[in-house]
């Protein structure tokens, strides 16, 4: 038995694709006689994933506010590390620019057990573009913590191709030994009743089909292009609405649905919240199209589990699976402006609904091909069995 510990800011659902990533491949390696627990900066009286194949240890500071609790400082991380990273084969840190981060090189660099880190897109430079003060402040912390964690990581470990080259030299020193694992979601349970499930917890859209964006709702998705670019556009289907769903962390909503309602089509975009389970699933196959004009997206879970439902994605070229998206004719990418995002739902809009109904064929060819959680996890236990003694 091959025994992981993870360590990753949050086991919390709702703070995207690393974790929801993390469970998935403890299922697996759980079913395949593995272990992979969980180290969490979380505070200690939060509890996430009951059902988690594996224990969850939270070790992060209590609930509150301020530039430490921010960072997820913990002082007990590191004398925990200590005294238990030994009774793992290897560690995988998930994340950057935490204080999990600062503890896995204070605890892990140059010790016997071997770890690897996946920056999960935070080496991208288009955080420098939009936030050049906050990466001045990240270059300080690069050199403080980042860099000697990477630089003694057995490996970085990068979901795409894509995301490596726009990795490379985003901070100085850069110096790591990187690799490109595959990674991707488990495939949607097959629900007879979900479409309804879904249907049935929004009554407002009806049968109307619809568009779909399931994520977090944050400018940094492109939000906001994708309301505008619907409203451009509405006129060409009167039939068709928008579904905005995810959680709206960043109180994004309200902005959104002005926008619909100056333009008078409020009744055609709808926010439902975070979607899970049948209504999830529901929701994903029954969207005539998934779509993400994200300004930055190293891989998009919510993109492979659209392709696992069969259904087109249309994302911008930010994304960084946009490419095998294209390649594999399940989808169309644009530009993450607000002329590419338009272009981008317009070409959808032009396709025949044979073109459409081939598209979906595609779409799960590319999931099945490419973004299977079983190959991901597969391809990630290789990895890390290779370089244990």
């Amino acid at each position: 038995m091959t025994r992981i510990l993870r360590i990753i800011t949050s086991a919390d659902p709702r703070t995207g694709g690393p974790i929801e990533g993390a469970r998935q491949v403890a299922a697996i390696w759980a079913r395949q006689g593995h272990r992979q627990d969980l180290l969490t900066l979380d505070p200690p009286d939060e509890r996430h994933l009951p059902d988690y194949p594996g224990t969850i240890t939270a070790l992060g500071p209590a609930r509150g506010g301020g530039p430490l609790r921010r960072y997820r400082y913990a002082p007990a991380m590191v004398p925990w590390l200590r005294a238990n990273a030994q009774r793992y084969d290897a560690v995988i840190v998930s994340g950057l620019w935490r204080y999990g981060a600062r503890g896995a090189a204070q605890a892990l660099a140059g010790g016997p057990v071997p770890y690897f880190v996946f920056p999960h897109g935070m080496l991208d430079p288009w955080f420098r573009r939009t936030a050049p003060l906050k990466h001045l402040a990240k270059q300080a912390s690069w050199w403080w913590a980042e860099a000697p964690l990477l630089r003694n990581a057995r490996a970085v470990l990068f979901t795409s191709e894509e995301e490596r080259l726009r990795a490379h030299r985003a901070f100085w020193p850069y110096s790591l030994h990187s690799a490109v694992v595959n990674y991707g979601t488990a495939d949607l349970p097959h629900g007879a009743t979900d479409e309804a499930a879904f249907r049935q917890s929004l009554p407002a859209l009806g049968a109307h089909p619809f568009l779909l964006f399931l994520g977090r709702i944050h400018s940094k998705k492109g939000c906001d292009l994708l309301v505008r670019a619907f409203v451009a556009l509405a006129n060409r289907e009167p039939a068709l609405h928008l579904v905005v769903a995810g959680p709206d962390q960043a109180q994004l909503v309200p902005t959104l649905q002005q926008i619909a309602s100056d333009a008078g089509i409020a009744a055609r975009v709808h926010f439902p919240g975070m979607l899970a389970g049948a209504q999830k699933a529901g929701a994903l196959r029954a969207a005539s199209a998934f779509v993400l004009p994200s300004h930055q997206e190293n891989f998009g879970i919510a993109v492979a589990e659209a392709l696992a439902a069969g259904t087109p994605v249309l994302v911008s070229d930010q994304v960084a699976i946009w490419r095998e998206v294209v390649a594999d004719g399940a989808g169309f990418a644009a530009s993450d402006t607000q002329a590419g995002t338009i272009d981008l739902i317009a070409r959808f809009l032009a396709c025949t609904p044979a073109q459409r109904e081939a598209m979906r064929v595609q779409a799960r060819a590319c999931f099945t091909t490419r973004f299977h959680i079983d190959r991901a996890a597969d391809s990630l236990r290789s990895l890390i069995e290779q370089s244990i003694p």
